[in-house]
């Protein structure tokens, strides 16, 4: 069995010592080397050849992000893994790595765990997130394990039949945007935002898996860079149109249709899917709220959170796009959905803001860029 080559680039010691133990432990991975920071970091990556890097945020000398900087100008498609504090100050610098080609983060266990919630933690996040951004290495007789770019061709011709809608709807009035996203997910919505028009006439509700301070500092980095309001969810509001609302970290984010108004809750009910948020939460109750005047976009992300919660939309007559594998970090929750059938389009990334755009002006009357009716 060819085994996932990880280096972990780490000024830490015990970091790298746990971080070596628990990969270690899973019979699918081979720690192939370690690094003390950016500088022998990048010298190691041409002696052990690895699939994955884990890549320390803030270290003396080169700092996170300059080794990132570096290992994307010498390989611009190696998956790296920025482990991050589980801080304010830890998740802007994340969302910056993000900017710089990082594939995914891990935030750091840092205060009060034991040496053996540090070692669960590290377990339950890092090592699906390295089987994650290594697909080929899910079957052994894969004769292309060790030629990613003639995989990655063979996969996306494969489903080219994907692109083509599967799926009947209304196609009727769109009144809620409901996103779901985890891996890469930073970067699609930074690409996709920032193209929604000023005058968007919906609100928009988005679910992207991360914790607590890093969505807020997400929302807030959005909103500099977007012509609509994105905002971190809060409990009690109403929905505004023209509005992008992000789910809290460690809370599950629903809306419920209160007389002529749509008002958010945040709950901390048990996971979902593992996740909390969960976007299967969200997309019930929109469901419940707009019925078939939802439009569920599923984005880049490992695992199937938000694959029942399409289903549901498409059952009341809703509307759905996926992202396709291609521009996928990860074609996990955006793939469940596509196999399914459940999508009206599978898109690459580029294409999404403005479909989502066409979409929710179809049936509507536009006047001078401002909706002429009231979003319901």
């Amino acid at each position: 069995m060819i085994k996932i080559r990880v280096l972990i680039v780490d000024d830490s010691v015990v970091a790298r010592k746990s971080i070596t133990e628990v990969l270690s432990a899973d019979s699918a991975i081979e720690v192939a080397g370690v690094a003390a920071n950016g500088k022998i970091g990048i010298a190691k990556i041409a002696q052990v050849c690895p699939d994955v890097v884990i890549l320390d945020v803030e270290m003396p000398g080169w700092n996170g992000l300059e080794t990132l900087t570096e290992i994307r100008k010498l390989y611009a498609r190696l998956p790296v893994i920025m482990f991050s504090a589980w801080t304010q100050r830890g998740a802007s610098l994340t969302l910056d790595a993000f900017a710089r080609g990082a594939s995914d983060y891990v935030a750091k266990p840092v205060g009060e765990f034991s040496p053996a919630e540090v070692q669960r933690t590290l377990r339950d996040q890092l090592i699906p997130k390295i089987k994650a951004l290594c697909p080929r290495f899910k079957s052994p007789s894969n004769s292309s394990v060790r030629n990613p770019e003639k995989g990655l061709q063979q996969k996306s011709a494969s489903r080219i039949h994907l692109a083509v809608p599967t799926a009947n709807s209304s196609e009727g009035r769109i009144d809620v945007v409901a996103m779901g996203v985890s891996t890469g997910g930073p970067n699609a919505l930074c690409e996709i935002l920032p193209a929604i028009p000023k005058y968007f006439p919906v609100p928009i509700l988005i679910v992207q898996h991360m914790p607590a301070n890093f969505t807020e500092a997400l929302s807030e980095r959005l909103n500099k860079m977007s012509q609509i309001r994105v905002v971190h969810g809060t409990n009690g509001v109403s929905l505004e149109r023209g509005t992008a609302y992000i789910a809290p970290g460690d809370f599950h984010m629903a809306v419920k249709r209160q007389s002529t108004e749509v008002v958010m809750y945040l709950n901390q009910l048990p996971p979902e899917n593992s996740c909390r948020p969960s976007v299967d939460v969200l997309f019930r109750s929109v469901v419940e709220a707009y019925g078939a005047g939802v439009l569920g976009v599923i984005l880049t992300g490992m695992g199937q959170d938000g694959l029942r919660g399409c289903q549901f939309i498409r059952e009341v007559g809703g509307q759905i796009i996926a992202q396709d594998e291609k521009s996928s970090v990860v074609w996990g929750m955006p793939g469940f959905v596509a196999k399914a059938g459940l999508a009206d389009c599978v898109l690459p990334l580029h294409q999404i803001a403005i479909e989502i755009h066409n979409r929710v002006q179809k049936h509507r009357q536009i006047s001078h860029h401002l909706e002429v009716d009231v979003c319901s």
